[in-house]
């Protein structure tokens, strides 16, 4: 049975259906039950050897052709070109298998939770034993600082509190009960009956029958929805691997076009097969994937600069394509520490600044700020929270103990140090929803203070303190203020105090009664500093985000409608279950909060906007968060609060658990992609324009205007000198303004083919117009090879600064990376020395040439930089799209 019906059935019927008992099961029996179900651990999965994931890497068209140049430059005695290729490729596949096997770390992270040893029941006797050997029906003795082993059903509490913030990402511990649910315990945090394995307990004591083990538990669930969950490629991967297919088939088959109309218009075979090598490595961007490569790894350094540690390449890329950013909302959202906010006492709201675990802070009524110790109901209302309570500050921000008592106790502060000896206390319980203590005066005498929900407070009270006497209790309006402070999504606590004789030592629940009600103190989890303007910032940028989480719904809402959110409402845990996935897809155009949710309902709700077409971003911390994590096409775990389960199943790690550092993430995942495509840009023309001039050579039955050593020095030296520039471009203005590109829109946009086809052909009939003209002129054909040569070259040169931008105009920024500018003058220097330098010129069949060859070289290949701004001239004018 699943766990949501152990929570709904009488602890005394589980004992029945389990044949199990209060004192426990006996040692044969569990040894049967042992042998029956296994141990209590969650399997891992099968993984492929690191051989097998090492070779994997290798399984693509572009590497296969990168793989064919280097044996054709191997064949043809190029060895320093063929070690520069297969460095290529294996940088390729060493980062490739980094990023393999997320999910059997996961699973080890997951299998570290289920706790060593448990204390249990046998036969009536109370032993500790390995974790492993815990069986269904086994009676676990539980008590604060526990780890709970395995999945129980309570059925004895006494004041047991359990941190369930791994399964739920809410910080508050829950109070757990014994008593059955009858509807609607779906999600975590209606399963006060429940404990989850790998939760802590970090109050009291309790006693549960076994009800899950191993992967029967809801790690081992999550631990399934891992193993299940099939690697995910980012955009830039699949769109890569789309355009690696079509490249390397267009070029298979250009290359042996050639070579048949070669044979069939008589060439020499020898001649022909050069012709088409030449082509077939011209064609190859061989430096296309280690510049791709490189531009990733700087994003990677900048992200690490804001925060955002990535975990695999391509990660970086996939963030600027987010269209959707589903979100946690504790501790990423919110500060995920308690603050009071609003104080009211003797008929007075009071608000309090300051947020968080530091003391500083003011009160404001009606936006005017106020000396708190001169309001005696106040001070009274502050008091009762510092001294009922046994959160205690550490400083620098820290507090240790409840979260909620944390809260009330820097409220206090934030008006002075209040402190009288403590002499006796009723603890906090579920059923009765109070705390109390007693205290010395000064004077000797005797006093209690009491918190606890408003609705008990005001039950236990007689009367009132409105700030100077004792006065009738205003039920009706401490009552109204109570519920306009919920509906704000504040906690809400209720205080009082009551004088006692100065004999009294000791104080029963009996003695919880009379009480002079002092006021009401409303506390929430704020939201983080500049989440606000993240948020509006992703709406500018046109991404969407939804926020799903453990919390109660009105919390959740309220939160949202704070830091602007845009939703129609909201659904919860409850909401989903019934929902089925065709209503749930409309209701996800409009509805941005999903509040007590499972770790199953936020892995439907990624799959479902995938399925609509969104690149998914997904936020957590928890174990719960896993399965999502992973399924993401980006997954974001939290490095402060996050488990180790959450950040194995991720790309990205927030170092600072801030959402702000998604939205600064998402600004450079944005430039690393618009580089990546003026990288595409630049090198796709170029290697056209090179492979173009083979084609047309072949079919014209024109001498060949540059060797295959060539075009392979080419090759090699623009990819280093002008391609790996490009990644040092300084981000374009307004990135994050636009829009996240269409899901389907192809890495080559319509722009881009047509600037590849428009400049592969000019540098065709440039680099030509110059090769015959120097023949013309007289020149030796490795004169007019060098010509040519050169023409392209600059040609690379001259288009390198129109690929500075897609759209806009590169005057202005011409000489705004320095890199670039290093980058031409290394190249230029190596063009130099192979136009003149005697040994180069034997090695590569190059010859000097003369200075106004230099001159007709700049003339026509600027001609390239004056075309491409003039289009976007046209562009910008709507004559082109």
């Amino acid at each position: 049975m699943a766990e949501e019906q152990w929570c709904s059935i009488p602890s005394e019927d589980v004992f029945s259906l389990f044949n199990s008992h209060p004192d426990g099961l006996s040692r044969e029996e569990a040894e049967k039950r042992l042998s029956r179900d296994g141990y209590n651990e969650v399997e891992s999965k099968k993984e492929h050897g690191p051989v097998y994931r090492f070779l994997r890497q290798f399984a693509s068209p572009l590497i296969y052709l990168l793989l064919i140049a280097a044996a054709i430059t191997f064949f043809l005695d190029l060895y320093v070109d063929t070690i520069v290729i297969l460095f290529v490729v294996l940088a390729n596949a060493v980062i490739g298998f980094i990023q393999e096997g997320k999910a059997r770390h996961a699973l080890e992270s997951l299998s570290k939770l289920l706790v060593p040893e448990a204390r249990v029941l046998r036969g009536g006797m109370s032993i500790v034993l390995s974790s492993r050997e815990l069986v269904v029906g086994d009676i676990v003795l539980l008590e604060a600082g526990d780890r709970v082993p395995a999945d129980l059903r309570l059925f004895y509490t006494k004041n047991l509190r359990a941190d369930e913030s791994i399964l739920t990402g809410e910080s508050v511990p829950v109070e757990k009960s014994t008593a059955a649910i009858a509807t609607g315990c779906a999600s975590f945090g209606d399963q006060k009956n429940i404990s989850f394995a790998g939760t802590l307990i970090s109050q009291g004591q309790g006693r549960g029958i076994v009800v899950a083990t191993g992967n029967g538990t809801q790690i081992g669930r999550i631990s399934e929805f891992i193993r299940e969950s099939k690697e995910i490629s980012t955009p830039l991967l699949r769109k890569m691997a789309q355009m690696s297919v079509v490249l390397s088939v267009v070029i298979v088959v250009v290359a042996a076009l050639t070579f048949a109309i070669g044979l069939l218009r008589g060439l020499e075979t020898i001649e022909i097969f050069m012709a088409s090598v030449s082509l077939a490595v011209a064609a190859i961007p061989e430096g296309l994937p280690a510049v791709i490569t490189i531009s990733m790894a700087i994003g990677v350094n900048r992200m690490a600069s804001r925060n955002t540690i990535i975990r695999t390449v391509p990660a970086v890329e996939t963030l600027g394509s987010a269209t959707v950013i589903c979100t946690d909302k504790t501790g990423t959202l919110t500060k995920n520490q308690m603050t009071v906010t609003q104080v009211y006492a003797a008929g007075k709201l009071y608000e309090v600044t300051g947020a968080g675990y530091d003391p500083e802070g003011e009160f404001l009524l009606n936006g005017a700020r106020v000396d708190p110790i001169a309001d005696r109901a106040l001070t009274e209302t502050l008091k009762a929270g510092v001294l009922c309570n046994d959160a205690s500050f550490r400083g620098e921000d820290n507090i240790d103990g409840d979260p909620t008592e944390g809260a009330l106790l820097i409220s206090g502060l934030k008006a002075g140090k209040f402190y009288l000896p403590r002499v006796d206390i009723v603890p906090f319980e579920p059923e009765e929803r109070y705390m109390a203590t007693l205290h010395e005066n000064g004077d000797g005498s005797k006093i209690i203070y009491v918190k606890g929900s408003p609705e008990k407070i005001l039950q236990l009270c007689v009367s009132q303190f409105d700030g100077e006497r004792t006065g009738p209790l205003d039920i009706r309006g401490v009552t109204q203020t109570s519920e306009q402070m919920a509906s704000d999504a504040l906690r809400v606590l209720g205080m009082a105090y009551r004088q006692v004789p100065a004999e009294m030592d000791r104080i029963e629940p009996e003695d919880i009664k009379d009480l002079v009600f002092v006021g009401l103190q409303g506390m929430m989890d704020p939201p983080r500093d500049g989440v606000t303007e993240a948020v509006r910032q992703c709406k500018t940028a046109g991404i969407r985000v939804i926020m799903i989480t453990g919390d109660h719904l009105s919390t959740a809402y309220a939160i949202a409608t704070k830091i602007g959110i845009e939703t129609e409402g909201g659904l919860s845990g409850k909401d989903l279950e019934v929902m089925p996935d065709e209503q749930l897809r409309q209701r996800l155009r409009s509805v941005s909060v999903f509040a007590r949710t499972s770790p199953e309902d936020k892995l439907r709700i990624v799959k479902l906007l995938k399925e609509m077409g969104e690149v998914v971003a997904v936020t957590g911390d928890g174990i719960n968060d896993a399965p999502a994590l992973k399924t993401a096409d980006i997954g974001i775990s939290m490095g402060i609060t996050g488990t180790e389960v959450a950040k194995e199943a991720s790309n990205v790690v927030l170092a600072d658990d801030n959402f702000s550092s998604i939205v600064a993430a998402v600004e450079e995942g944005r430039d690393v992609y618009s580089k990546i495509q003026k990288i595409l840009l630049w090198t796709l023309p170029t290697n056209g324009g090179q492979g173009l001039s083979i084609v047309v050579a072949v079919l014209m039955g024109l001498t060949l205007p540059l060797v295959p050593l060539q075009v392979l020095w080419l090759n090699t030296v623009t990819a280093v000198g002008l391609g790996v520039p490009i990644t040092m471009e300084p981000k374009e203005r307004g990135i994050l303004r636009r829009p996240p590109r269409p899901p389907k829109e192809p890495i080559l946009t319509a722009l881009i083919k047509r600037r590849i086809v428009f400049v592969s052909l000019l540098i065709v009939a440039g680099a030509y117009f110059n090769f015959f003209r120097k023949l013309e002129d007289g020149g030796d054909l490795d004169a007019a090879r060098t010509v040519a040569l050169n023409t392209i070259m600059f040609f690379q040169i001259f288009f390198l600064f129109n690929s500075k931008s897609l759209y806009d105009y590169v005057y202005r920024d011409l000489f705004s990376n320095k890199f670039m500018l290093l980058g031409i003058a290394i190249v230029l220097f190596l063009q130099l020395l192979i136009t003149y330098e005697p040994t180069m010129n034997s090695v590569f069949s190059t010859a000097p040439i003369l200075p106004a060859d230099w001159l007709d070289i700049l003339l026509v290949s600027s001609t390239v930089f004056f075309l491409i701004e003039f289009e976007k001239y046209l562009q910008k004018r709507g004559y082109l799209h």
